[in-house]
């Protein structure tokens, strides 16, 4: 395939790229609305169709009924077949999402596969791509499984596998999308790399991910609707160290919310380093634009917990988590490119480094 082609196919993966980030944010609407357990069986095929009678829809309420939500808190609070139509909805459009991006992006791939029209050395990393998808299902589906018989809510640890192999994927469409466009108006750029910096800049952000997603699925941004204080206190009180700070740290609801919301302090810090070295040699667009993500989701941030969870700012809270992913790795990719072009002229060494030092 020659470069002409390549910005059809970086089109193709900011398509998907799109179709995830949609599925982020019905994720977040699905666990706000306590709606993910709503379908309590696995069918990747069959479960494509909603129900489509009254015999249906009371069949798969009878099946909700069995499971822990419904028996001690849902069906006491007086639950009723139009309540369970609306946390369905919910969940099934989730996982349409889910098997439309599969569609999306297996389909294409293997087309051009057979037909022998991927770019030479994007074979290996589409179909991982194409993998990390379909494993995504699985992941799903075992978040699911946790909540379905002893439990009346998923495992934290669970969710937060799903949510981060979700950005996973969604940041590495993107990444392979600016690659493809890059090439396109010069087939002598090479592929980006990481660096030390933007490396570290991105495990930064994925400890602040993994960290909201233990607050969402413990439901710790409720304990308080202050800030900066936390209940009056700079470290809230109600923290348990009795089973060690390890445990507290992993499952003490006070504690990661009083974490996640000063963590976000050092991931602001860190993408600011990286946007002033962008604002140097790069188009600003790119600096102006992590700004304003990472700005506008400390704001979101705390507006909700002010607002008690309110689940409009909840949802954009974790919508504009997405697209600071997504300016992020639009940093980091264009950093890559400079310091490891600039490293091959200087040091003379090949296109297979995946850390590599920054330029200067």
């Amino acid at each position: 395939m020659t470069e002409a082609n390549h910005p059809k196919l970086a089109n193709w993966l900011f398509g998907v790229a799109l179709l995830v980030f949609c599925i982020v944010v019905v994720g977040g609407i699905t666990r706000l609305t306590e709606s993910g357990l709503s379908i309590t069986e696995w069918k990747p095929l069959m479960g494509a169709l909603p129900p489509l009678s009254e015999a249906q829809w009371l069949s798969e309420f009878d099946r909700y009924k069995q499971i822990p939500e419904y028996v001690e808190i849902n069906g006491p609070a007086g639950m009723t077949l139009a309540d369970f139509k609306f946390i369905y909805f919910w969940e099934w459009i989730h996982r349409l999402l889910g098997r439309v991006i599969g569609l999306a992006l297996a389909l294409p791939f293997l087309w051009l596969a057979f037909s022998r029209s991927l770019p030479k050395g994007y074979a290996v990393r589409i179909l991982s791509l194409v993998l990390l998808v379909g494993f995504q299902g699985f992941i799903g589906w075992w978040m699911v499984a946790s909540g379905l018989e002893t439990r009346t809510d998923v495992s934290h640890f669970r969710l937060s596998a799903h949510l981060l192999t979700a950005l996973v994927i969604f940041g590495g469409l993107i990444w392979t999308a600016l690659d493809l466009k890059a090439q396109a108006a010069n087939p002598q750029v090479k592929p980006a790399r990481l660096t030390y910096f933007t490396a570290s800049v991105l495990a930064l952000l994925f400890l602040q991910l993994l960290l909201g997603a233990w607050v969402a699925g413990l439901n710790a941004g409720y304990v308080s609707n202050s800030w900066p204080l936390m209940n009056d206190a700079l470290v809230p009180q109600g923290i348990e160290w009795s089973a060690g700070a390890i445990y507290a740290f992993t499952h003490d609801p006070y504690l990661l919310h009083f974490v996640h919301r000063w963590w976000a302090w050092v991931v602001l810090a860190a993408l600011i380093l990286m946007a002033r070295k962008l604002k140097k040699n790069h188009p600003r667009i790119i600096s102006i634009s992590i700004h304003s993500a990472i700005g506008v989701q400390i704001l979101l941030g705390i507006a909700t917990v002010m607002t008690g969870m309110n689940i409009v700012l909840a949802v954009l809270h974790q919508a504009v988590g997405a697209l600071v992913v997504a300016t992020a790795i639009w940093g980091a990719h264009r950093l890559g490119q400079e310091s490891f072009e600039g490293y091959k002229a200087n040091a003379g060494l090949g296109a297979d480094l995946q850390l590599i030092p920054e330029r200067g």
